[in-house]
């Protein structure tokens, strides 16, 4: 994407938040939007661009605002906004009118992907915690495979010689590892060079496409699998959060925990799933 045009509309959207966030409150109204589509894709109309951006400007908000929750206090909170505008950009590049999908379906798994990229690029996350992260998913896989079942914690504890509290800390540590897992890009096509987030085989509107469908059978078929083989309150925590959109926040007044134990419950069910899954996606690769 050209930088000044990307910079631009950055500006753009960002004056338009200070102006009051003018934005059209009829995004589902038919009869304004699809003039505007049509005058972007067919007309390459630069005004009817900004306009859209303008529109759906709240999604960045929304997702950004999300996603911020779970991240630690150094990540710069107008940084997420400035690269979820790129992945609305990109979705509104991408988008296809003419298929009859909603926009903001496809908007926010984009605009999601697009942060996500963003952080990785920064790598936040120091080496040592991400070494911590992998001895703790490897510890988990093969206990599952031992057991026949998820283990628990204090099986896990003992395998890694460490005392429950000092295990305790241990996924607190790791926890920004977690964050990202499901986001990741598994190769569904090595030829091709395709590649699809893990989430998305479960919730991407693309899967209607037979062809598509076929080619994500596998990772689809492997993660949910997965998920279903988690323990009952990790599954619901792992569902509300990347399906119904709650924050981990809202996921522990709906469940009657604390937001530091639904914390804890995402990240040790994420890292059973790195755990179960390491193995098949080298096989994908």
């Amino acid at each position: 994407m050209n930088g000044v045009v990307a910079g631009g509309a950055v500006a753009v959207v960002v004056q338009g938040l200070q102006a009051g966030g003018k934005r059209m409150k009829g995004a589902k109204n038919a009869a304004k939007v699809d003039p505007l589509w049509h005058r972007f894709k067919i007309q390459k109309d630069p005004v009817a661009r900004e306009e859209l951006i303008l529109l759906y400007v709240s999604l960045v908000k929304f997702v950004a605002g999300r996603l911020a929750i779970g991240l630690p206090q150094n990540v710069d909170r107008d940084d997420l906004f400035t690269y979820g505008i790129f992945g609305l950009m990109d979705a509104m590049e991408k988008f296809q009118p003419e298929r009859g999908l909603k926009f903001e379906t496809y908007a926010i798994s984009r605009i999601r992907g697009a942060i996500w990229d963003g952080l990785r690029a920064m790598d936040w996350v120091p080496a040592s915690i991400r070494q911590k992260a992998k001895e703790l998913e490897k510890v988990y896989a093969a206990l599952t495979a031992q057991l026949g079942r998820e283990a628990t914690d204090e099986e896990v504890a003992q395998a890694m010689g460490l005392s429950e509290a000092t295990f305790q800390k241990l996924l607190v540590d790791v926890r920004s590892t977690t964050l990202l897992s499901l986001d990741e890009y598994w190769p569904v096509d090595t030829h091709k060079g395709d590649a699809v987030r893990m989430i998305d085989t479960l919730v991407d509107p693309r899967i209607e496409e037979p062809t598509i469908a076929l080619e994500f059978a596998e990772v689809q078929q492997l993660l949910a699998d997965s998920i279903d083989k988690l323990p009952e309150k990790e599954r619901t925590v792992i569902a509300l959060y990347y399906y119904e959109g709650l924050t981990l926040k809202e996921i522990g007044s709906v469940l009657g925990l604390s937001e530091s134990r639904i914390s804890q419950l995402h990240t040790k069910a994420v890292l059973r799933l790195r755990g179960q899954l390491a193995r098949h996606k080298k096989k994908l690769v």
